[in-house]
């Protein structure tokens, strides 16, 4: 996808703390929103799963916790948005969170399998990116 083709600005951010641990029995709900405002220097989680099958309201048990990230700059992050860090894909927007809300918000991210900060080897300081998702050709889906 070019730049061209893009509806909204990427949004960066930045790891602010890093988190190493997995849980098969956290109980999150995802909300209903599937897209969730952000301004600049806000702080948010981002976390992994494996899960299948997530849709708004489902319940989220398998989790790997990747750290806190700061916004760099305000945008809209949407499910179906991929993530990287550098030339690593970290997952796909699947859902929001809002346990700790007000707090922060848990972002999560499908993945191909559970990983945390350790597994991928990320390093506090790190840039983040949440670009728009692009539609599979074949089933009209973001990808």
């Amino acid at each position: 996808m070019s730049r061209v083709d893009l509806s909204k600005v990427i949004v960066h951010a930045t790891l602010v703390k890093l988190l190493f641990h997995q849980r098969t029995d956290r109980g999150m709900t995802l909300i209903a929103e599937q897209s969730r405002c952000v301004r600049a220097g806000e702080i948010h989680e981002l976390l992994t799963t494996d899960q299948d099958g997530l849709a708004a309201g489902s319940r989220l048990d398998r989790v790997g916790f990747l750290g806190f990230v700061e916004v760099c700059n305000a945008g809209v992050l949407d499910v179906g948005d991929t993530v990287t860090c550098g030339d690593v894909r970290l997952g796909v927007v699947a859902g929001f969170d809002a346990c700790h809300f007000p707090n922060h918000y848990n972002i999560v991210l499908r993945a191909e399998r559970l990983v945390t900060a350790g597994d991928l080897a990320l390093p506090v300081g790190r840039r983040i990116e949440f670009q728009q998702g692009t539609l599979s050709a074949e089933t009209g889906h973001l990808r």
